[in-house]
């Protein structure tokens, strides 16, 4: 079972963190295009299919014990280790290659900005340049921009799949 979690989730890492240095290799050459939020969410999306494809498996072995909970936890680990390989190459990326990131990633929201919210947004786009002078924080905003996914594909998984053993039944 190790090996499922281990296998899945290297591979669903090896595919997010591709894509996000695609990604960032064209935002640093181009510093005034906006992010494509629809491809960074996709990418993370069929990443996490990597959770699925694990909790499949593993329901598969003859030998494991496949309740709600396992499939769960299964999905749950992959999704942990697809997140912190996230994580770590944004920290490699963000520390060694771009780290003008915020402050254009600034300009471009507050450039995209209404002018009645400009003050609002521009007080808070400051105050998430000043968090991400900490690294503990900027971990954090990492893995809360990923994990949820995770989290919720390994819980639908196997909930689909009890669904399915019911209906059969």
């Amino acid at each position: 079972m190790k090996k499922i979690i281990y296998r899945n989730g290297l591979l669903g890492g090896l595919f997010v963190s591709t894509t996000m240095i695609i990604t960032t290799v064209f935002m640093k050459a181009n510093p005034g295009a906006e992010p494509n939020m629809v491809l960074g969410f996709s990418s993370m999306f069929l990443s996490f299919l990597f959770v699925i494809i694990g909790i499949k498996q593993q329901e598969s072995l003859k030998d494991s014990e496949n309740s709600f909970w396992s499939s769960f936890k299964t999905g749950l680990l992959i999704s942990a280790i697809i997140s912190t390989i996230y994580v770590l190459v944004w920290l490699v990326i963000y520390y060694n290659f771009y780290p003008e990131f915020m402050e254009n990633y600034s300009n471009i929201i507050l450039k995209n900005t209404k002018p009645e919210e400009l003050a609002a947004k521009t007080l808070k786009m400051e105050q998430m340049k000043e968090d991400y002078k900490n690294p503990f924080v900027v971990i954090l905003y990492t893995y809360f921009e990923v994990f949820p996914l995770g989290i919720l594909v390994s819980l639908i998984t196997p909930t689909l799949t009890l669904v399915k053993q019911k209906l059969r039944k």
